[in-house]
């Protein structure tokens, strides 16, 4: 299948993507803050730069985009017809990585949760954020 926008675009297109900040992250944040959390933003020492960090829970929670951290059985985890092979392997060195900063997280410590974007959505925005709140305030080991 032929890309519907010429390189240089599409190039322009990609790198407007970004790492943090994204609008997913964003919504949880407010939310979260809005029941009375207090976090820290993408802290530098630990592995994988988490999101959001909460000290006081000793927890961390990844905001993950369902297409670049390939959510399992989510509409949103497409793979573009184009150049198949590059994205193959982009995907799974993604997914690796996340991996290993998850469990180089929970040996030193630490309790990790990801939510997936489309967790974040309108319609579901809610529960997503009492789920988050009661795993922190739970204790409970993901």
């Amino acid at each position: 299948m032929v890309d519907i926008v010429d390189s240089e675009t599409r190039s322009r297109m990609m790198s407007n993507i970004r790492g943090k900040d994204t609008k997913p992250e964003m919504m949880l944040r407010r939310a979260l803050h809005a029941h009375g959390f207090r976090f820290r933003l993408h802290r530098k020492g630990l592995p994988g730069r988490p999101d959001l960090v909460f000290p006081k829970h000793r927890a961390a929670v990844f905001v993950h985009g369902c297409f670049w951290h390939r959510h399992p059985d989510c509409s949103k985890a497409t793979t573009p017809a184009t150049r198949a092979e590059f994205w193959q392997n982009k995907f799974t060195e993604n997914t690796a990585r996340d991996q290993r900063n998850i469990n180089q997280l929970q040996k030193a410590g630490w309790r990790v949760l990801v939510v997936w974007e489309c967790e974040l959505a309108k319609s579901s925005i809610g529960s997503t954020v009492d789920r988050v709140s009661d795993w922190l305030v739970g204790g409970e080991i993901s």
